[in-house]
């Protein structure tokens, strides 16, 4: 008896509150819940999806003849990577680049590609990096039949998470990585407010979903955030000549 009593209360409940909703809405109109300011900003879009948009910085898309416009060495001087055919590529022991302009949320797009000669294995074998805010890597490797650790193969957010999926084309073959990246807040104190978060689709598959990041990136150790503010994106000389192109990004 007790047992009918309660659904007959809570019946009775949802249906008053059923009531108290549609009542509400019948006092509503349609343009109340339509909003038209601030309106929408227009961007045109490329023509094909690895093409820049009209409010992207393209950092290199080829017609540079050197990196001096965006890019600087970790001397702030400039950078010593050989640019040519196109494409821009690490030149072992002149270390990782730098571009002058500081970010926090953007959108990342960039294409890659490791040695077509194929020198080396696990993480010896067409190793780079892609660090938004100089701090969080998004590993560049050549994982076509190369095992290696999977928070370390390419598509992973290095030492953190592995890639949902390995799908890596082979040596010598152009790759992309199309980011979204959120970068971290920080309280006054110092604390994280909101950690960052990394978005990753390599060669159009979804390969990072929405990760919260535990810090920066650590080859050695428990990752720790320690404040910052803005910081440049930077890619990595680890010793292997691998090339970059199309490189553009958007401020969120």
């Amino acid at each position: 008896m007790k047992k009918i009593l309660l659904i007959v209360c809570l019946f009775s409940f949802y249906m008053v509150g059923a009531q108290d909703k549609n009542a509400e809405n019948a006092k509503m109109k349609p343009e109340m819940t339509e909003f038209w300011d601030p309106e929408v900003k227009v961007i045109t879009p490329g023509e094909r999806p690895q093409d820049p948009p009209s409010d992207a910085i393209v950092l290199f898309d080829g017609t540079q003849k050197s990196l001096n416009e965006y890019w600087v060495d970790g001397k702030g001087n400039a950078p010593a990577w050989k640019v040519a055919d196109n494409c821009i590529t690490v030149t072992k022991g002149t270390g990782f680049i730098y571009t002058k302009m500081p970010f926090e949320d953007v959108q990342l797009h960039i294409e890659w590609r490791t040695p077509s000669e194929v020198v080396g294995n696990s993480q010896g074998r067409g190793n780079s990096g892609i660090f938004l805010q100089s701090l969080y890597e998004l590993q560049v490797l050549d994982n076509y039949n190369n095992r290696t650790y999977r928070n370390g193969q390419a598509g992973s957010i290095y030492k953190q998470y592995a890639p949902l999926v390995n799908v890596c084309k082979k040596p010598g073959e152009w790759q992309t990585y199309d980011v979204i990246f959120t970068a971290p807040r920080f309280k006054e104190d110092g604390s994280v407010f909101t950690p960052a978060r990394f978005t990753v689709f390599q060669n159009g598959v979804l390969v990072q979903n929405d990760v919260q990041l535990l810090g920066p990136t650590e080859y050695i150790g428990i990752p720790k955030y320690k404040k910052h503010g803005p910081a440049p994106l930077a890619l990595q000389d680890h010793g292997n000549p691998v090339g970059y192109r199309n490189i553009w990004i958007r401020k969120l």
